[in-house]
């Protein structure tokens, strides 16, 4: 089953668009990945002023009813099976309406949705989407998964760009930070040992505050993995580290005890996760801004 964001969640979403056959089609991009097109802007290939009457009458064939349900039954645990079993009965007879708002009313369908405002039409999932593409035209489907596929590299390029500067930048704040102990810590220290064990229970201090976790413990529980959690942490998280590990390193220098930082930090960490957490304007770096960085 997919991970959907529940609906009583507001869903943060940017609306993306892509030109197929010189019709421009919008794409509600979502955090949980699951992608929604529209099927107004897709119907307008074969009629640009009755875009409803084209999705009404793929949604009557009773092939589409199927696969609705099926895609429903496989990612919808609350999809409505009697009614759904109403409308696969009626599917396919000459009698039989339906549209997607009622399909949606009635069946508690999560993989159509009705949007209505500016950006509004009929959207669908993006498997969905495909199969109503196929109907249209086969020639008209393929251009479509051409210009997605296009679409989600150049997401999943830019995600990367921003993942590796933020990593970059969590870096560049580690020097710092480790000045701090070293200037303010170490030197109160008395053997090598204690003075070795220093730096690494300063970074474990924000493995806690931010991951809830050591090192060692991360390491333990996922034994199949290379690297550390910072490796895989992700935008956000390491954005926060950069600012916990200057936060640290200023309380540090103004001598407050290890236990008093862990309970500043933490609640810091868990602050600014929730702010940033459906927050979709954050800062790009472009690639030129993380070459200059890099090769610094």
């Amino acid at each position: 089953m997919l991970n959907f964001i529940p609906h009583k969640i507001k869903v943060v979403e940017i609306m993306k668009k892509i030109t197929v056959t010189n019709i421009d089609i919008s794409i509600s991009v979502r955090p949980d990945n699951n992608d929604y097109i529209c099927l107004t802007d897709m119907a307008h290939f074969k009629d640009r002023e009755r875009t409803n009457y084209i999705i009404q009458n793929w949604m009557r064939l009773r092939s589409t009813i199927d696969f609705l349900g099926l895609w429903e039954k496989l990612n919808n645990e609350n999809f409505k099976g009697v009614e759904f079993d109403t409308f696969k009965n009626e599917a396919g007879s000459n009698k039989f309406k339906i549209s997607p708002q009622k399909w949606i009313k009635e069946t508690n369908a999560i993989g159509i949705i009705s949007k209505s405002g500016n950006n509004g039409g009929t959207f669908a999932h993006s498997d969905i989407a495909l199969e109503f593409a196929s109907w249209l035209s086969p020639e008209f489907k393929l251009y479509l998964i051409k210009e997605f596929e296009r679409l989600k590299r150049n997401e999943a390029y830019q995600e990367k760009i921003d993942w590796n500067a933020s990593r970059v930048l969590s870096k560049a704040n580690y020097k710092i930070h480790t000045d701090a102990i070293k200037n303010s810590i170490v030197p109160n220290l008395i053997t090598d040992i204690q003075k070795k064990h220093a730096y690494s229970t300063e970074a474990d201090l924000l493995n806690v505050a931010l991951f809830g976790m050591t090192a060692k413990e991360w390491k333990d529980k996922n034994q199949g993995l290379k690297g550390n959690q910072r490796d895989y942490a992700d935008i956000r998280q390491l954005l926060v580290l950069c600012n916990l590990e200057t936060i640290n390193a200023t309380m540090i220098n103004d001598k407050i005890t290890q236990s008093a930082r862990l309970e500043k930090l933490n609640k810091i960490a868990i602050d600014q996760l929730k702010i940033l957490e459906n927050d979709e304007n954050l800062t790009k770096l472009k690639t030129t801004e993380f070459m200059k960085i890099e090769n610094k």
